[in-house]
Protein backbone atom coordinates (compact mmCIF):
# COMPACT_ATOMS: atom_id res chain seq x y z
CA UNK A 1 0.00 0.00 0.00
CA UNK A 2 1.41 3.48 -1.13
CA UNK A 3 0.77 6.44 1.15
CA UNK A 4 -1.03 7.62 -1.63
CA UNK A 5 -3.27 4.98 -1.78
CA UNK A 6 -3.57 5.70 1.80
CA UNK A 7 -4.98 9.07 0.90
CA UNK A 8 -1.68 10.56 2.58
CA UNK A 9 0.69 12.08 0.38
CA UNK A 10 4.66 11.54 2.13
CA UNK A 11 5.92 14.34 -0.30
CA UNK A 12 3.46 16.30 0.90
CA UNK A 13 4.22 16.03 4.24
CA UNK A 14 7.44 16.56 4.24
CA UNK A 15 7.30 20.11 2.20
CA UNK A 16 4.18 21.18 3.48
CA UNK A 17 5.45 24.06 5.59
CA UNK A 18 8.09 25.45 3.28
CA UNK A 19 8.49 28.97 3.87
CA UNK A 20 10.51 32.15 2.93
CA UNK A 21 13.30 31.77 5.44
CA UNK A 22 16.32 34.01 4.83
CA UNK A 23 18.50 31.30 5.89
CA UNK A 24 17.28 28.70 3.75
CA UNK A 25 16.13 26.43 6.49
CA UNK A 26 13.53 23.37 5.00
CA UNK A 27 11.22 23.97 7.78
CA UNK A 28 9.71 26.43 10.03
CA UNK A 29 12.00 27.26 13.02
CA UNK A 30 10.75 27.66 16.53
CA UNK A 31 10.05 31.28 17.04
CA UNK A 32 9.98 31.08 20.72
CA UNK A 33 7.92 34.60 20.23
CA UNK A 34 4.86 35.52 22.71
CA UNK A 35 3.94 38.61 20.68
CA UNK A 36 4.51 40.77 17.52
CA UNK A 37 5.00 44.69 17.02
CA UNK A 38 3.56 46.31 13.75
CA UNK A 39 4.31 49.38 11.79
CA UNK A 40 0.62 51.34 12.64
CA UNK A 41 -2.06 50.93 14.12
CA UNK A 42 -4.14 50.35 10.99
CA UNK A 43 -1.17 47.32 10.64
CA UNK A 44 -2.87 46.10 13.81
CA UNK A 45 -6.31 46.65 13.48
CA UNK A 46 -6.00 44.56 10.30
CA UNK A 47 -4.54 41.61 11.49
CA UNK A 48 -7.10 41.68 14.73
CA UNK A 49 -10.28 42.53 12.67
CA UNK A 50 -9.32 39.87 10.41
CA UNK A 51 -8.59 41.74 7.30
CA UNK A 52 -5.11 40.07 6.66
CA UNK A 53 -3.30 37.56 7.91
CA UNK A 54 -0.80 38.13 10.38
CA UNK A 55 0.88 37.17 13.74
CA UNK A 56 -0.56 39.19 17.05
CA UNK A 57 -0.30 36.60 20.27
CA UNK A 58 0.92 33.10 20.55
CA UNK A 59 -1.83 32.71 22.80
CA UNK A 60 -4.46 32.81 20.18
CA UNK A 61 -2.43 30.64 18.01
CA UNK A 62 -0.75 33.04 15.39
CA UNK A 63 2.52 32.21 15.35
CA UNK A 64 4.37 30.92 12.73
CA UNK A 65 5.79 27.47 14.36
CA UNK A 66 2.11 26.89 15.34
CA UNK A 67 0.31 28.25 12.19
CA UNK A 68 2.91 25.69 9.58
CA UNK A 69 1.95 23.06 11.99
CA UNK A 70 -1.92 23.34 10.86
CA UNK A 71 -1.26 23.92 7.56
CA UNK A 72 0.13 20.21 7.58
CA UNK A 73 -2.71 19.16 9.57
CA UNK A 74 -5.53 19.93 7.67
CA UNK A 75 -3.93 18.35 4.37
CA UNK A 76 -3.79 15.02 6.67
CA UNK A 77 -7.23 14.95 6.84
CA UNK A 78 -7.96 17.31 3.58
CA UNK A 79 -9.28 19.60 5.98
CA UNK A 80 -10.12 23.22 5.11
CA UNK A 81 -8.52 24.37 8.21
CA UNK A 82 -7.06 22.98 11.48
CA UNK A 83 -6.14 24.13 15.16
CA UNK A 84 -3.06 22.83 17.04
CA UNK A 85 -3.87 22.04 20.69
CA UNK A 86 -2.17 21.72 24.12
CA UNK A 87 -3.28 18.15 24.37
CA UNK A 88 -5.96 16.17 23.16
CA UNK A 89 -8.96 16.28 25.82
CA UNK A 90 -7.94 20.17 25.35
CA UNK A 91 -9.31 19.19 21.09
CA UNK A 92 -12.01 17.38 22.48
CA UNK A 93 -13.40 19.27 25.29
CA UNK A 94 -13.56 22.95 22.89
CA UNK A 95 -15.04 20.90 20.18
CA UNK A 96 -17.89 19.51 22.82
CA UNK A 97 -18.21 22.65 24.09
CA UNK A 98 -18.50 24.99 20.50
CA UNK A 99 -21.29 23.08 18.74
CA UNK A 100 -22.64 20.92 21.81
CA UNK A 101 -24.39 24.01 23.32
CA UNK A 102 -27.54 22.21 21.97
CA UNK A 103 -27.34 18.75 23.41
CA UNK A 104 -24.80 15.65 22.15
CA UNK A 105 -25.55 12.61 21.37
CA UNK A 106 -22.26 9.77 21.60
CA UNK A 107 -22.55 5.94 19.59
CA UNK A 108 -20.35 4.04 20.94
CA UNK A 109 -17.82 3.33 23.17
CA UNK A 110 -15.75 6.22 24.38
CA UNK A 111 -12.19 7.35 25.83
CA UNK A 112 -12.83 7.52 29.27
CA UNK A 113 -11.44 11.43 29.69
CA UNK A 114 -13.81 12.22 27.24
CA UNK A 115 -16.64 10.48 28.63
CA UNK A 116 -15.89 11.84 32.20
CA UNK A 117 -15.77 15.32 30.41
CA UNK A 118 -19.47 14.67 28.96
CA UNK A 119 -20.87 13.31 32.36
CA UNK A 120 -19.68 15.78 34.57
CA UNK A 121 -18.33 19.09 33.19
CA UNK A 122 -20.99 19.30 30.26
CA UNK A 123 -23.78 17.78 32.55
CA UNK A 124 -22.72 21.20 35.28
CA UNK A 125 -23.12 23.26 32.33
CA UNK A 126 -26.82 22.60 31.54
CA UNK A 127 -25.47 20.40 28.28
CA UNK A 128 -27.58 17.50 27.41
CA UNK A 129 -25.43 14.11 27.28
CA UNK A 130 -26.95 11.04 25.62
CA UNK A 131 -24.96 7.86 25.16
CA UNK A 132 -25.79 5.19 22.80
CA UNK A 133 -24.07 1.88 22.32
CA UNK A 134 -22.87 0.92 18.95
CA UNK A 135 -26.20 -1.84 18.86
CA UNK A 136 -28.47 1.00 19.73
CA UNK A 137 -27.49 3.59 16.38
CA UNK A 138 -30.31 3.14 15.43
CA UNK A 139 -32.28 4.90 17.77
CA UNK A 140 -29.63 7.93 16.92
CA UNK A 141 -32.52 9.88 14.57
CA UNK A 142 -34.98 10.24 17.16
CA UNK A 143 -32.39 11.51 20.30
CA UNK A 144 -30.99 14.35 17.27
CA UNK A 145 -34.63 16.62 18.28
CA UNK A 146 -33.40 19.78 18.19
CA UNK A 147 -31.14 22.23 15.67
CA UNK A 148 -27.33 22.35 15.72
CA UNK A 149 -26.73 19.41 17.61
CA UNK A 150 -23.72 17.20 17.79
CA UNK A 151 -23.05 13.53 16.86
CA UNK A 152 -19.71 12.34 18.61
CA UNK A 153 -17.92 9.30 18.35
CA UNK A 154 -14.57 6.86 17.89
CA UNK A 155 -14.06 4.39 15.18
CA UNK A 156 -11.86 1.84 15.86
CA UNK A 157 -12.54 2.16 19.81
CA UNK A 158 -10.63 1.98 22.71
CA UNK A 159 -10.44 -0.69 23.78
CA UNK A 160 -12.24 -2.90 21.65
CA UNK A 161 -11.75 -1.97 18.40
CA UNK A 162 -15.10 -1.86 17.23
CA UNK A 163 -16.12 0.32 14.24
CA UNK A 164 -18.57 2.36 13.16
CA UNK A 165 -20.16 3.27 9.71
CA UNK A 166 -19.07 6.64 9.67
CA UNK A 167 -21.40 7.61 6.10
CA UNK A 168 -24.59 6.13 8.10
CA UNK A 169 -23.97 8.43 11.04
CA UNK A 170 -23.11 11.35 8.92
CA UNK A 171 -25.75 10.79 6.73
CA UNK A 172 -28.60 10.75 9.79
CA UNK A 173 -26.49 13.44 11.30
CA UNK A 174 -26.95 16.34 8.08
CA UNK A 175 -30.57 14.96 8.17
CA UNK A 176 -31.67 16.23 11.18
CA UNK A 177 -29.62 19.53 11.35
CA UNK A 178 -26.86 18.32 13.32
CA UNK A 179 -23.02 17.49 12.72
CA UNK A 180 -21.02 14.56 13.17
CA UNK A 181 -17.18 14.86 14.87
CA UNK A 182 -15.12 11.76 14.49
CA UNK A 183 -12.29 11.02 17.01
CA UNK A 184 -9.61 9.43 14.88
CA UNK A 185 -6.72 8.86 17.12
CA UNK A 186 -6.45 5.09 16.70
CA UNK A 187 -7.17 4.85 12.95
CA UNK A 188 -4.62 8.33 12.26
CA UNK A 189 -5.41 9.99 9.00
CA UNK A 190 -3.10 7.35 7.18
CA UNK A 191 -5.53 4.85 7.36
CA UNK A 192 -8.67 6.77 7.85
CA UNK A 193 -10.07 9.86 6.87
CA UNK A 194 -13.26 11.24 8.14
CA UNK A 195 -13.94 14.14 5.99
CA UNK A 196 -14.07 11.99 3.02
CA UNK A 197 -16.92 9.28 4.29
CA UNK A 198 -19.42 12.65 5.11
CA UNK A 199 -17.92 14.07 8.40
CA UNK A 200 -17.50 17.78 9.56
CA UNK A 201 -14.75 17.43 11.90
CA UNK A 202 -12.12 15.11 12.94
CA UNK A 203 -10.26 14.95 16.62
CA UNK A 204 -6.99 13.69 17.21
CA UNK A 205 -5.03 12.99 20.19
CA UNK A 206 -2.10 14.14 18.59
CA UNK A 207 0.06 12.80 21.94
CA UNK A 208 -0.45 9.01 19.83
CA UNK A 209 0.56 8.41 16.20
CA UNK A 210 0.95 11.68 15.14
CA UNK A 211 3.41 12.45 17.45
CA UNK A 212 4.18 9.05 17.73
CA UNK A 213 7.87 9.13 19.79
CA UNK A 214 5.89 9.34 23.52
CA UNK A 215 7.71 12.88 23.74
CA UNK A 216 5.25 15.54 23.15
CA UNK A 217 1.74 16.16 24.31
CA UNK A 218 -0.74 18.09 21.54
CA UNK A 219 -3.85 17.42 19.93
CA UNK A 220 -6.11 18.46 16.57
CA UNK A 221 -8.93 19.33 15.20
CA UNK A 222 -9.32 19.45 11.50
CA UNK A 223 -12.66 20.57 8.78
CA UNK A 224 -14.24 23.17 7.33
CA UNK A 225 -13.39 26.84 8.31
CA UNK A 226 -16.45 28.42 9.71
CA UNK A 227 -16.57 25.11 12.26
CA UNK A 228 -13.21 25.18 12.99
CA UNK A 229 -13.21 28.71 13.29
CA UNK A 230 -15.82 28.53 16.25
CA UNK A 231 -13.83 26.24 18.14
CA UNK A 232 -10.79 28.28 17.55
CA UNK A 233 -13.00 31.27 19.86
CA UNK A 234 -12.73 28.23 22.93
CA UNK A 235 -9.59 27.39 22.54
CA UNK A 236 -8.43 31.37 22.81
CA UNK A 237 -9.95 31.62 26.33
CA UNK A 238 -9.27 28.31 27.78
CA UNK A 239 -6.20 29.20 26.96
CA UNK A 240 -5.41 25.54 24.98
CA UNK A 241 -2.71 25.99 22.55
CA UNK A 242 0.16 24.42 22.66
CA UNK A 243 3.80 25.52 23.05
CA UNK A 244 6.05 26.47 19.74
CA UNK A 245 8.58 24.18 20.75
CA UNK A 246 5.74 20.93 20.91
CA UNK A 247 4.27 22.58 17.58
CA UNK A 248 7.70 21.77 15.91
CA UNK A 249 8.00 18.50 18.15
CA UNK A 250 4.76 17.48 16.52
CA UNK A 251 5.74 18.55 12.46
CA UNK A 252 8.88 16.66 13.08
CA UNK A 253 6.90 13.77 13.80
CA UNK A 254 4.17 14.24 10.85
CA UNK A 255 7.01 14.12 8.42
CA UNK A 256 7.44 10.24 9.40
CA UNK A 257 3.73 9.35 10.02
CA UNK A 258 3.23 7.43 6.50
CA UNK A 259 6.31 5.47 7.21
CA UNK A 260 5.37 4.70 10.63
CA UNK A 261 1.76 3.71 10.43
CA UNK A 262 2.44 1.40 7.72
CA UNK A 263 4.63 -0.65 9.99
CA UNK A 264 2.24 0.02 12.71
CA UNK A 265 -0.08 -1.76 10.56
CA UNK A 266 2.46 -4.97 9.22
CA UNK A 267 3.40 -5.50 12.69
CA UNK A 268 -0.33 -5.54 14.68
CA UNK A 269 -1.13 -7.78 11.85
CA UNK A 270 1.63 -10.41 12.21
CA UNK A 271 1.06 -10.09 16.51
CA UNK A 272 -2.89 -10.65 15.72
CA UNK A 273 -2.77 -13.82 13.57
CA UNK A 274 0.03 -15.20 16.22
CA UNK A 275 -2.19 -14.50 18.51
CA UNK A 276 -5.42 -16.21 17.15
CA UNK A 277 -3.70 -19.67 16.94
CA UNK A 278 -2.26 -19.23 20.60
CA UNK A 279 -4.29 -21.73 23.05
CA UNK A 280 -4.18 -19.12 25.58
CA UNK A 281 -6.22 -16.52 23.85
CA UNK A 282 -9.69 -16.96 23.77
CA UNK A 283 -10.03 -13.73 21.65
CA UNK A 284 -8.70 -11.41 19.58
CA UNK A 285 -9.86 -7.96 18.83
CA UNK A 286 -8.32 -6.71 15.71
CA UNK A 287 -10.43 -5.28 12.39
CA UNK A 288 -7.57 -6.63 10.07
CA UNK A 289 -8.59 -10.67 10.94
CA UNK A 290 -11.68 -11.64 8.60
CA UNK A 291 -13.50 -13.11 11.33
CA UNK A 292 -13.41 -9.49 13.12
CA UNK A 293 -16.80 -8.42 13.66
CA UNK A 294 -16.60 -5.48 12.03
CA UNK A 295 -13.70 -6.32 9.01
CA UNK A 296 -16.00 -5.97 6.12
CA UNK A 297 -16.86 -2.19 7.58
CA UNK A 298 -13.28 -1.73 8.22
CA UNK A 299 -12.30 -2.95 5.09
CA UNK A 300 -14.61 -0.80 3.10
CA UNK A 301 -13.66 2.36 5.57
CA UNK A 302 -9.90 2.25 5.94
CA UNK A 303 -6.90 2.17 4.17
CA UNK A 304 -5.27 0.19 6.62
CA UNK A 305 -6.38 -1.64 10.18
CA UNK A 306 -3.88 0.22 12.45
CA UNK A 307 -1.77 -0.48 15.00
CA UNK A 308 -3.96 -1.30 18.16
CA UNK A 309 -5.45 -4.79 19.10
CA UNK A 310 -6.99 -6.68 21.84
CA UNK A 311 -6.01 -10.06 23.19
CA UNK A 312 -8.90 -11.94 25.84
CA UNK A 313 -6.70 -14.06 28.25
CA UNK A 314 -8.38 -17.32 29.35
CA UNK A 315 -7.95 -17.43 33.11
CA UNK A 316 -10.08 -14.25 33.53
CA UNK A 317 -8.37 -10.72 35.21
CA UNK A 318 -5.61 -12.49 37.23
CA UNK A 319 -3.78 -14.71 34.50
CA UNK A 320 -3.81 -11.11 32.01
CA UNK A 321 -2.43 -9.63 34.99
CA UNK A 322 0.31 -12.62 35.59
CA UNK A 323 0.94 -12.06 31.55
CA UNK A 324 1.09 -8.56 31.64
CA UNK A 325 3.54 -8.24 34.44
CA UNK A 326 6.06 -11.05 32.51
CA UNK A 327 5.78 -9.02 29.21
CA UNK A 328 9.83 -8.13 28.40
CA UNK A 329 9.42 -5.78 25.38
CA UNK A 330 6.01 -4.44 25.35
CA UNK A 331 6.34 -1.89 28.35
CA UNK A 332 3.47 -1.76 30.94
CA UNK A 333 2.41 1.72 30.64
CA UNK A 334 -0.80 3.67 29.35
CA UNK A 335 -1.14 5.69 26.24
CA UNK A 336 -0.59 4.46 22.77
CA UNK A 337 0.98 5.34 19.39
CA UNK A 338 4.61 5.05 20.18
CA UNK A 339 7.53 3.80 18.35
CA UNK A 340 7.45 1.08 21.42
CA UNK A 341 5.09 -1.57 22.44
CA UNK A 342 2.57 -0.95 25.02
CA UNK A 343 0.33 -3.23 27.15
CA UNK A 344 -2.47 -2.17 28.90
CA UNK A 345 -5.31 -3.97 31.11
CA UNK A 346 -8.16 -1.51 30.50
CA UNK A 347 -9.68 -3.00 33.88
CA UNK A 348 -6.85 -1.78 35.70
CA UNK A 349 -6.14 1.12 33.83
CA UNK A 350 -8.64 3.78 31.19
CA UNK A 351 -11.51 1.35 32.44
CA UNK A 352 -10.47 1.33 36.28
CA UNK A 353 -13.29 3.86 37.36
CA UNK A 354 -16.11 1.34 36.38
CA UNK A 355 -17.73 -1.22 37.71
CA UNK A 356 -17.44 -5.03 36.44
CA UNK A 357 -21.20 -4.59 35.20
CA UNK A 358 -20.60 -1.71 33.24
CA UNK A 359 -17.36 -2.88 31.66
CA UNK A 360 -18.97 -6.40 31.04
CA UNK A 361 -22.01 -4.05 28.85
CA UNK A 362 -19.26 -2.48 26.88
CA UNK A 363 -17.46 -6.25 26.22
CA UNK A 364 -14.36 -5.68 28.37
CA UNK A 365 -13.94 -8.50 30.90
CA UNK A 366 -10.94 -8.36 33.29
CA UNK A 367 -8.78 -10.81 31.33
CA UNK A 368 -8.26 -8.07 28.24
CA UNK A 369 -5.37 -7.05 27.18
CA UNK A 370 -4.64 -3.68 24.88
CA UNK A 371 -1.90 -4.21 23.06
CA UNK A 372 -0.09 -1.17 21.31
CA UNK A 373 2.45 -2.67 18.81
CA UNK A 374 4.87 -1.00 18.10
CA UNK A 375 7.99 -0.22 15.64
CA UNK A 376 10.20 -3.54 16.78
CA UNK A 377 10.79 -6.45 14.95
CA UNK A 378 7.41 -8.14 14.73
CA UNK A 379 9.07 -11.71 15.50
CA UNK A 380 10.12 -10.39 18.77
CA UNK A 381 7.20 -8.99 19.79
CA UNK A 382 5.60 -12.78 19.37
CA UNK A 383 8.23 -13.99 21.28
CA UNK A 384 7.88 -11.65 23.92
CA UNK A 385 4.07 -12.29 24.12
CA UNK A 386 4.73 -15.96 23.68
CA UNK A 387 7.08 -16.19 26.34
CA UNK A 388 4.82 -14.14 28.73
CA UNK A 389 1.54 -16.75 27.97
CA UNK A 390 3.62 -20.08 28.53
CA UNK A 391 3.27 -18.88 32.61
CA UNK A 392 -0.08 -19.94 32.60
Amino acid sequence: MSERAAGVSATELIHSDLHDDQHGSPHTPIYNTTTWRFESTEALLDVVEGRTDGCLYTRYGTNPTITALEHTLARLESAEAALAFASGMAAISSTLLAHGRNGIVCVGELYGGTQEFLLTQCADLGIRVTLLMQADQARLAKHLNKPDMLVYCETPANPTLSILDIRALAEVAHQRGALLAVDNTFASPVNQRPLEWGADLVVHSATKYLGGHSDLTAGAVMGKKDFVRSIWRWRKNLGQVLSPETAALLARSLRTLPLRVRQHNHNAMLVAQAMSEHSAVSKVLYPGLPDFEGHELAARQMHGFGGMLSIEIKGGGAAATRVADQLKVFLLAPSLGGVESLVTQPCTTSHHALSPEERRKLGISDGLLRLSVGLEDAQDLIDDLRQALAVL
